[in-house]
């Protein structure tokens, strides 16, 4: 499943996403500092519903193990599942990777929007006891774009998305769902060993 992601999404292509959303911003927002692989543990900038508007900012990729020798969680099945009462927030991203493979280094598959330089993936976060910040993405069936390659997909959102995603102003079933085909550009960016 999805553990890295990049992130070259420009102060004003968000910003232009942001302004087609009609949300106010709270003016402090997190720096969406480029990064070419944002993998679990890392940060990376998230938009999350402040009041009536949106903030933009950094939290780290997966919650906090839930017990002792177990790993952080990074991804979370959407199928079935209610989100009304969560923590909603929209991970922003340029483009996520998939791998295919089974010896290092594994094939490394590129998923960016057709239309848009900038993407979302609905997510959830959390806030522990010190106040550190993390956010888990997540998933639902694959689209014919990513089930050759994999069995499950992140939960992407176009940016006229992100609002109905963090104030449910449509059904969840709308919002989590696979891509129709053609939604997603698809690129090998490094071929696996085998």
């Amino acid at each position: 499943m999805c553990n890295d992601y990049e992130q070259h999404v420009s102060q004003a292509a968000y910003a232009k996403a942001i302004a087609a959303l009609e949300l106010a911003s709270t003016g402090e927002d997190a720096a969406l500092l480029p990064a070419d692989d944002i993998r679990i543990g890392d940060s990376g900038p998230v938009l999350r519903a402040k009041g009536n508007g949106v903030e933009l900012v950094t939290m780290r990729f997966g919650f906090p193990p839930p017990r002792p020798k177990a790993g952080p969680i990074f991804n979370f099945k959407s199928d079935g599942r209610s989100f009304a009462d969560s923590r909603r927030c929209v991970i922003v991203l340029s483009g996520f990777f998939e791998f295919t493979g089974t010896k290092y280094p594994k094939t490394k598959h590129r998923f960016v929007l057709r239309d848009s330089p900038v993407m979302g993936i609905a997510g959830l976060w959390s806030e522990d006891g010190e106040g550190a910040l993390s956010f888990t993405m997540l998933t639902t069936a694959p689209g014919p774009d990513i089930a050759p390659i994999h069995d499950r997909q992140v939960c992407v959102l176009h940016p006229d998305d992100w609002a109905a995603w963090l104030f449910l102003t449509r059904p969840e079933a709308e919002l989590l769902r696979p891509l129709p085909a053609g939604t997603l550009v698809v690129e090998v960016v490094r071929e696996g060993s085998d």
